[in-house]
């Protein structure tokens, strides 16, 4: 359909019915955003809530879907931070105190901001196409207010990769006979942290704690040298977003499997 416009000078931008006039497969991205967001939140809700299968007591194993775990009904010994004197009714996480955080750092995060932004509520979807919104109201409404406490999840969200890393360390000094070991499972969770620390401390907010109100580098070596690791890991920031994503859900399954005994954990060493 050919455009109209009024030829008129000031006579106002060309009228357009269709939503875009790209012929590209503009939609496949955000299609794809909206399919790897989806398939998180509906596996991560449903591992979450079965709370079965998330402690393999014979190499200490712990899902980080459940860490820390505090119910009542935890294994004592995948207890880091100790348990509540009460059992958790079904609708509570037994990791009640770091779910909460790690959902709101990454959904205040700046690059799943703009992912969700784009492929759900499509504002706007890409470049050159309508979006179905009829005014812009930014990041104003009280709902979208949180946005601005990302730095401060940050700070929560440091520190609960650290409880993930005790968590990987832990089963290296559970092997069969009790002693050093490791398995397919040891690799699995180191994997996870590795790409946990990247994704956190390549956050905007961890890059401007390490420089962003310094007006020289002169004279602050060290802090030049954390800035521009953390700089460095920002620049893959969408990569270790979507890795950290795909490798939660794999050591999650993993765990699961090893706890249900559908599968045994193959020993490399002990």
């Amino acid at each position: 359909m050919t455009p109209t416009h009024d030829a008129r000078p000031g006579g106002g931008r060309a009228r357009l019915s269709q939503r875009t006039l790209r012929t590209d497969r503009w939609w496949l991205g955000p299609t794809l955003t909206t399919l790897g967001l989806a398939t998180f939140l509906v596996y991560g809700a449903a591992r979450v809530f079965q709370q079965d299968h998330y402690w393999v007591q014979e190499h200490h194993y712990l899902t980080p879907f459940y860490s820390p775990c505090l119910a009542q009904q935890c294994v004592p010994d995948a207890s880091l931070l100790g348990r509540l004197p009460w059992e958790f009714p079904p609708i509570l996480p037994y990791a009640l105190l770091s779910l909460p955080i790690l959902l709101l750092f990454r959904v205040t995060c700046y690059y799943y901001r703009k992912a969700y932004y784009r492929s759900v509520w499509q504002a706007p979807t890409a470049c050159a196409v309508r979006e179905p919104h009829r005014t812009y109201t930014g990041e104003t409404r009280p709902l979208m207010l949180p946005q601005n406490g990302h730095r401060y999840f940050f700070y929560f969200a440091g520190a609960i990769v650290l409880v993930n890393t005790w968590d990987m360390i832990v089963p290296f000094f559970h092997g069969t006979d009790g002693g050093f070991g490791v398995g397919v499972g040891n690799l699995v969770m180191l994997t996870n942290v590795v790409l946990l620390w990247c994704y956190t401390f390549g956050c905007h907010s961890c890059r401007h704690i390490m420089g962003g109100r310094l007006r020289s580098f002169g004279g602050r070596p060290v802090r030049y040298w954390l800035w521009s690791r953390a700089s460095a890991l920002n620049d893959r920031h969408m990569l270790f977003g979507w890795l950290s994503i795909a490798s939660l859900i794999a050591t999650d399954a993993y765990v699961a499997l090893v706890a249900s005994g559908t599968i045994t954990d193959p020993r490399i060493l002990n």
